[in-house]
C-alpha cells in the first residue's frame, strides 16, 4: 500500500492549434514533471485509432448504467477507506474532491468526515498551512507526493468538492487558532497570484466565491480580475499542463460557467480572456471526441493525439479526467449523446473490473467527481 493509492477492500491553424505542436516525448517528460498525478506503468500505444463519435454501438440501457454509477461511486467512497496514518493530504483532499462531506478517513481508531477532520485542524502529512499576510497559506510542496503540488490546490478543490464546493466562510483551524475561515485562503491566493504562474485551482476558486466582475490589487500592486486570470491561462500551453491539460480546462470552464450566467452571453458575444477561453474548451472537447477510442474510453495523450493502451490504469486515468472536464461543460442535450453516453459506460466498467485492486488516488477520484456531476445532471431518479 502506497501513499499514492486507494486500497479496494473485495466484495486553418490557429494560433490555438499551434499549442498542440510540441513532440510527444517532450509533453510526456513535461506532464511527468508536473501532473503529480500519478504515471501510467506502460506506455499508450502510438497511433491508437480514433473514434468518430458515431460509431454503431449495442444501445446503453440509461437505467442500468445509473445505478452502476452509483455502485462504483459507493465503492470509491466507502470501501476504499483512507487512513491518516497512512495515506496523506493529497490522496485525501482528493477524495473530498469527488465526495464532499460524504468522504470518510480513519483516524485514530475512528472514522469521521475527512472535510471536518482537516478543516478543524486535524493532523495529516502534507496537510500544511500557516498564516500569511493578508490571510493563510497552504504551503507548496512541488513534488510531492502527500503535499499540495500545485499553487492553491487546496483552495480550488474545496470550491469544487462533491457537488457544490465548501462556503467560502467555513471555519478553518491553523495550528491552535480558530478565527480563520476558507476565504483567508482565498484572500492569499488574490494577494499572491503574478503574471505567468500556474493559476489553475487559483481560477476555480475565484469563479467559485467572487462575483465574475470582482477587482483586487495583488501584494506587488498590480491590478487583477478574473478575466485576466482567465486569459492567462487560455494563453497557457494544455499539452504539458497538469494530467494533459484536463485540470486548466476544468478552471476554465468553471470560469466561462459562471461568467455566462452572469451576464447572459452567447459564445458569439465573449470578448478577449472569455472568447480566448470557449475557443480553448471547444477545440478541447472537439478533440476529445475525435480522440475518442472504440470501446468509449478517450486517448491516453488527453486532447494531443489519439492513443490508446493494454495498461487499464493509463486508460482509466485519461478517460477519468477527461469526463470530470465533460460533466461541468457540456449542456445537458450534449450529455445525452451517445458518444457521452459511451464514455459514461466505459469509464463505469474500468472502475468495476479495477474494483479489487489498489487504485492510484488522482485517477480514481477525478474519474469518481466526474460520474458524481454527470449522474446528478443525467440519471435522475433510477427508481
Amino acid at each position: 500500500m502506497g501513499f499514492f493509492y486507494a486500497v479496494a477492500r473485495p466484495p486553418v491553424r490557429s494560433r490555438f492549434d499551434r499549442r498542440f505542436s510540441w513532440s510527444l516525448a517532450t509533453a510526456g517528460l513535461l506532464i511527468g514533471l508536473l501532473a503529480g498525478c500519478g504515471q501510467p506503468t506502460t506506455g499508450g500505444t502510438a497511433g491508437g485509432k480514433a473514434d468518430t463519435g458515431d460509431a454503431v454501438a449495442s444501445p446503453i440501457d440509461r437505467r442500468k448504467l445509473c445505478k452502476r454509477i452509483d455502485a462504483v461511486l459507493a465503492h470509491a467512497r466507502d470501501d476504499r477507506r483512507l487512513d491518516a496514518s497512512v495515506h496523506g493530504a493529497w490522496q485525501v483532499v482528493h477524495g473530498i474532491l469527488a465526495f464532499g462531506r460524504d468522504f470518510p478517513l480513519r483516524h485514530d481508531g475512528t472514522d469521521s468526515a475527512a472535510l471536518d477532520y482537516l478543516l478543524d485542524g486535524g493532523r495529516l502529512t502534507g496537510w500544511n498551512l500557516r498564516t500569511g499576510s493578508p490571510g493563510v497559506i497552504a504551503l507548496l510542496e512541488e513534488g510531492s507526493n502527500t503535499g499540495q503540488g500545485h499553487p492553491d490546490q487546496w483552495l480550488g478543490y474545496l470550491s469544487q468538492c462533491g457537488r457544490h464546493g465548501i462556503p467560502r466562510d467555513t471555519k478553518l483551524v491553523v495550528g491552535k487558532k480558530t478565527s480563520f475561515t476558507v476565504n483567508d485562503l482565498l484572500t492569499q491566493a488574490q494577494a499572491d497570484i503574478r503574471p505567468g504562474q500556474e493559476a489553475t485551482w487559483t481560477l476555480m476558486a475565484l469563479s467559485a466565491y467572487l462575483p465574475i466582475d470582482a477587482t483586487w490589487t495583488a501584494s506587488d500592486g498590480t491590478k487583477w480580475n478574473t478575466e485576466r486570470v482567465v486569459q492567462m491561462e487560455a494563453d497557457a500551453d494544455i499539452v504539458t499542463s497538469a494530467c494533459g491539460g484536463a485540470h486548466r480546462l476544468y478552471g476554465l470552464v468553471a470560469a466561462l460557467k459562471k461568467h455566462r450566467a452572469a451576464t447572459g452571453h452567447t459564445p458569439e458575444q465573449l470578448s478577449g480572456g472569455w472568447a480566448a477561453a470557449q475557443e480553448v474548451i471547444d477545440e478541447c472537447i472537439d478533440r476529445a471526441r475525435r480522440f475518442q477510442q472504440v470501446d468509449g474510453s478517450f486517448s491516453i495523450h488527453s486532447f494531443e493525439r489519439p492513443g490508446t493502451s493494454a495498461d487499464v490504469f493509463a486508460k482509466l486515468s485519461a478517460t477519468g479526467h477527461i469526463f470530470e472536464v465533460l460533466s461541468l461543460s457540456l449542456d445537458d442535450e450534449q450529455l445525452s449523446e451517445p458518444w457521452v453516453t459511451r464514455a459514461a459506460d466505459r469509464l463505469v466498467t474500468m472502475l468495476e473490473q479495477t474494483a479489487d485492486v489498489d487504485v492510484e488516488c488522482g485517477c480514481l477520484y477525478h474519474a469518481a467527481h466526474g460520474l458524481l456531476l454527470y449522474s446528478d445532471r443525467v440519471c435522475g431518479s433510477t427508481e
